[in-house]
């Protein structure tokens, strides 16, 4: 007596029961960036969704909050006067335009913050961040050791990163 014949699983079937999986990461390896600020932080979640257009303020209060920036989730706590940030943590947003970059540098630096060279610039909360083009990082990696370091120099001469200028370095 013969065996009975295995019935044969399509490759096209094995693909689209791939794509049925729904991964969730487990929570207790996730990594939430969690700020101590001087400051009310009920008013830090309302400036940073105003500024990030993909936000939501999960709660907040005048002492702790959570918010998710551009996917980001956030935890912040309204620490007191002895917790400062330093320039040694900062959040890079990374951009296509200039239109971008000037969006961001001038949103973040609304209300008192201040400038910095290079893409960097600290907010009125104290928390520092790179305003970064992608082709910034392109044009200072460039295989061409010497494109590479036109476009580092011209960089190191900004506050604001212009993207021409940054070209025009290069050419």
């Amino acid at each position: 007596m013969a065996a009975p014949k295995k019935k044969k699983t399509s490759k096209t079937k094995a693909k689209s029961n791939l794509k049925k999986l729904d991964y969730r990461a487990n929570p207790t390896h996730s990594i939430t960036p969690f700020l101590m600020f001087n400051a009310n932080i009920e008013e830090v979640a309302k400036f940073y969704a105003s500024v990030f257009k993909k936000s939501k303020i999960i709660t907040a209060n005048p002492m702790q909050g959570e918010f998710i920036l551009n996917g980001q989730k956030f935890t912040a706590y309204n620490g007191g006067p002895e917790f400062k940030f330093t320039w040694g943590v900062s959040f890079m947003i990374s951009v296509e335009t200039q239109k971008e970059v000037d969006y961001y540098w001038n949103a973040l630096l609304a209300n008192g913050g201040k400038e910095s060279m290079c893409g960097w610039l600290q907010d009125q909360f104290g928390m520092y961040w790179q305003v970064t083009p992608k082709i910034l990082l392109e044009l200072i990696s460039h295989k061409d050791p010497i494109k590479a370091e036109r476009a580092t120099q011209a960089m190191l001469k900004m506050r604001k990163i212009d993207i021409a200028t940054l070209k025009e370095a290069v050419k």
